[in-house]
């Protein structure tokens, strides 16, 4: 009776296991680290106008449980007014002018790390930051340690590939408040339109108003009208019999 035997097979490498362990590490670590930032939104805003910028993470530092959040306010920026949210006691440094320097949100209790958590502030932008980015320096304090995001990233450069990049606004030209002027003239001519037609509508219920009073005198005169037809009529019938009698 023939048998056949199927080959041994080799034992994996060890060369090729830990080849095929680190690119698995490779590939998780790479978007862990890449989300390992403090994050701004929006990343935009216009010049001369306030928007809401809000700063958000979910992670801690090496795992220990994020305590405050300091934020600096960075030249380009006229104004800083943080938002009251429950869960973070917040404290202001102001300059000679009393514009913030630096807004520290403090957390009620430690985040723990890869819980997301966010503060926000409504930012005043110059005139003068238009066509510029506007990076905020933040330090984020743990437990243990603390993380200062304050790397900028130069020309060319992906801001993903810093260790601790800062959050930057990119802020735009100056609103144009153009849009705005032109609602008001349309706002205005609507306006005149709705002043002449409830000055039509007026004029037509004055009118209404004038036939109505003028309505029970010219209701008098016909029937008065009627009334000394009948009489007349009577009268001619009676002549008529007198005279045949």
């Amino acid at each position: 009776m023939n048998t056949t035997s199927s080959p041994a097979r080799r034992p994996l490498s060890p060369r090729l296991v830990i080849g095929a362990v680190a690119g698995v590490a490779l590939a998780v670590g790479v978007p862990l680290a890449a989300s390992a930032h403090v994050h701004v939104d929006p990343g935009a805003a216009s010049a001369g106008g306030t928007e809401t910028l809000t700063f958000s993470f979910s992670h801690g530092c090496d795992g220990s449980p994020t305590t405050a959040l300091a934020i600096d306010i960075p030249d380009g920026v006229g104004n800083a007014t943080p938002i009251v949210q429950g869960g973070w006691t917040i404290t202001r440094e102001a300059g000679a002018d009393g514009v913030p320097t630096r807004v520290v949100f403090t957390a009620d209790t430690p985040v723990e790390d890869h819980l997301k958590a966010a503060v926000s502030m409504d930012v005043l932008f110059d005139e003068s930051a238009a066509g510029t980015m506007v990076p905020f320096a933040v330090t984020q304090t743990c437990v243990t340690g603390e993380t200062a995001w304050t790397q900028i990233a130069d020309e060319g450069q992906d801001p993903h590939d810093l260790d601790a990049p800062a959050p930057v606004v990119e802020v735009g030209p100056v609103a144009d408040e153009s849009a705005s002027h032109g609602h008001d003239t349309v706002d205005s001519a609507a306006d005149d339109a709705d002043a002449s037609d409830d000055a039509e509508a007026h004029a037509s219920g004055t009118a209404a108003s004038a036939t109505n009073d003028a309505d029970p005198v010219a209701r008098w005169l016909a029937a008065g009208g009627l009334v000394a037809g009948i009489a007349a009529l009577v009268v001619v019938l009676v002549r008529g019999r007198t005279r045949r009698g």
